[in-house]
């Protein structure tokens, strides 16, 4: 099991960023969540298996169409921040 904290800026508020990651985690089999945070990021917790938290990891990279991604950032994270399932809050 594997638990990631992601920081993404760039153009990812108001452009489907968070729902997008919602369904590409929970078809990874992921759970965790996506938040827009008051500086214009988002922030992506996953917890799963590990490939599919990298997996999760190289689609952030670009996220969806309307996005445009200036950087991610990585960090260890707890599974037990993660609920049962992938929420958007």
């Amino acid at each position: 099991m594997s638990a990631a904290r992601f920081v993404i800026s760039g153009k990812v508020q108001g452009v489907w960023f968070r729902a997008s990651t919602r369904e590409q985690a929970l078809g990874l089999g992921l759970r965790g969540h996506a938040t827009n945070l008051a500086d214009g990021t988002v922030e992506v917790l996953a917890v799963g298996d590990e490939a599919a938290v990298d997996a999760l990891a190289q689609w952030l990279q670009h996220g969806p169409p309307q996005a445009r991604v200036d950087r991610v950032e990585r960090a260890v994270a707890r599974e037990a921040d993660a609920g049962d399932d992938f929420t958007i809050g």
